[in-house]
């Protein structure tokens, strides 16, 4: 849950332009990411790839956990 502040900040952001103040949730928002990203089969552009790449990298052996569509 978070504040109806921090929700208004992120807007309609993606990571590549916001990611959580609190560094130790970044890694699962990123992974959570992916996952919905791929679950609905959605694209990614250049710059939400790299801000992806960069924060998975901060992240060994965290699994991505893909619920397929129904």
């Amino acid at each position: 849950m978070v504040s109806a502040a921090s929700n208004r900040s992120k807007a309609d952001q993606d990571p590549a332009t916001w990611l959580p103040s609190a560094a130790g949730y970044r890694c699962q928002y990123v992974t959570d990411w992916v996952a919905d990203k791929l679950r609905w089969g959605l694209s990614i552009d250049a710059d939400e790839q790299m801000a992806l790449a960069q924060t998975l990298g901060q992240c060994p052996d965290r699994p991505v956990t893909v619920i397929p569509a129904r």
